[in-house]
């Protein structure tokens, strides 16, 4: 899998596959030895080379932030292969989707359709690669709908639900 990512406005090609049951990573062509546990939803331990980092991945509206120790990334994660992976601007106003992250598979439905949420409130929780992802809500407001049911296989970028 390719995507191409965005931290703090440097863009950056990460490819990642899998042989033999290990993770391989290569960022900008460059091979990266990197072992990854899911230390708990949406928190990743990461060991590169001899160094460990614990990442914690924030979903507010709809700006994605990596948190490393006390410091603060944006970032933004597109797979060039799908228009539907691509990141569109977000407002406050009319209904916003709530989309897949990534290809995986729906494992919980956190809240029920006409339930009022807040801004960065998990919705579900989309599992790949081993790795659960809670999606959040992108604004305050009301689930309007709920277009998946627990089990689903999702590509990313694929509606979930729509908050008003």
């Amino acid at each position: 899998m390719t995507y191409d990512i965005a931290i703090d406005g440097k863009n950056y090609r990460l490819e990642l596959s899998q042989v033999e049951g290990r993770w391989s990573c290569r960022l900008d062509g460059r091979e990266i030895e990197v072992d990854a546990i899911l230390a708990r939803p949406d928190v990743l331990s990461l060991r590169i080379g001899n160094h460990a980092y614990e990442i914690k991945c924030e979903r507010v509206g709809g700006d994605l932030h990596l948190w490393v120790g006390s410091a603060r990334f944006a970032a933004e994660v597109r797979d060039p292969r799908s228009l539907r992976g691509r990141v569109r601007t977000v407002d406050e106003h009319g209904p916003k989707k709530l989309t897949a992250p990534m290809p995986g598979k729906v494992v919980r439905i956190l809240v029920n359709q006409g339930t009022e949420v807040v801004a960065g409130a998990g919705v579900m929780v989309v599992e790949a690669m081993k790795m659960q992802n809670e999606v959040k809500a992108p604004k305050k407001g009301t689930i309007q709908k709920i277009l998946v049911s627990e089990g689903a296989a999702v590509n990313a970028g694929d509606v979930l639900a729509i908050v008003e």
